[in-house]
């Protein structure tokens, strides 16, 4: 048996290396090409209207694609967390590469670093590619009983916190769901911003 590049713990993970890593994404010509065939798979599509009628721009701009349809011009970026955003997609595919393999989360300092680029624009990558992550809840509906309470007393641990957390997301007993959303006050306009994201048809009394 051939253990030359075996190493301690859960070696046998699979995955791909960085040396695979920098050798699939050379440029940012080759990341390109790996997100569209990721997001079409060799049938490019307006993001817009779903249409197929697609030109290619000799030039690639504004864009590199332009609708016939809706007569828009996009690109693989568009609709996507990476929309309007003038990071390279190279330094793109690598920062998710870094984000999704490191188990512990990585800062916007240390990305900011490997990919030379500013900490705010470290930031708001980690910050699109947090998001692109989250999982959609459905929206409540029913009878909806939304409440409030005041928290205080003694700084709890984040343990504690942590516990606390689970407990509201998980589902009772009695089949009800419960949605949380900590505030600094309890303005009507929070209120509505919480009954709009959580609860499908509302109303006040």
């Amino acid at each position: 048996m051939n253990r030359k590049h075996e190493a301690p713990g859960k070696s046998h993970r699979q995955g791909i290396s960085l040396m695979e890593l920098f050798e699939m994404f050379p440029d940012n010509s080759a990341a390109e090409k790996w997100f569209e065939i990721s997001r079409w798979g060799g049938a490019i599509t307006c993001p817009r209207c779903d249409s197929p009628k697609v030109s290619i721009r000799k030039n690639r701009k504004p864009m590199p694609f332009h609708c016939r349809s809706c007569r828009k011009y996009f690109s693989v970026k568009t609709g996507t967390p990476m929309a309007r955003s003038k990071i390279p997609l190279q330094k793109w595919a690598i920062g998710i590469f870094l984000y999704t393999t490191n188990l512990k989360g990585i800062s916007s300092m240390k990305l900011h670093r490997d990919l030379k680029i500013t900490q705010r624009s470290a930031w708001y990558m980690l910050h699109r590619i947090r998001e692109s992550f989250a999982v959609e809840e459905e929206l409540l509906s029913g009878t909806v009983e939304v409440d409030e309470t005041f928290v205080g007393g003694l700084e709890k641990t984040e343990e504690e916190i942590a516990l606390i957390d689970k407990e509201l997301d998980t589902q009772c007993e009695s089949d009800l769901y419960f949605r949380k959303i900590n505030v600094v006050h309890g303005a009507s306009r929070t209120i509505l911003l919480f009954n709009s994201r959580c609860i499908s048809k509302f109303w006040y009394a």
